[in-house]
């Protein structure tokens, strides 16, 4: 989430990753959003912005990879 007045792309992103961080973490997918699916108590539900990521990107497939 960006704060008002702000732009950014992924690329940018990336871009910023690169050098602070290890290759591997740099983030392959990003997504801007205004809001967050919340709950009642105010707390980000990260089940549900996976679930709308795989719908997204059309990784339903990936996601039924078992991992450790």
């Amino acid at each position: 989430m960006l704060k008002p007045g702000e732009t950014a792309d992924s690329e940018e992103i990336r871009e910023f990753c690169r050098g602070k961080i290890a290759h591997f973490k740099i983030p392959r997918y990003v997504k801007v959003t205004t809001e967050f699916p919340m709950t009642v108590t105010g707390k980000i539900q990260k089940f549900r912005m996976r679930e709308m990521a795989i719908e997204e990107l059309g990784l339903e497939v990936a996601s039924q990879i078992e991992t450790a």
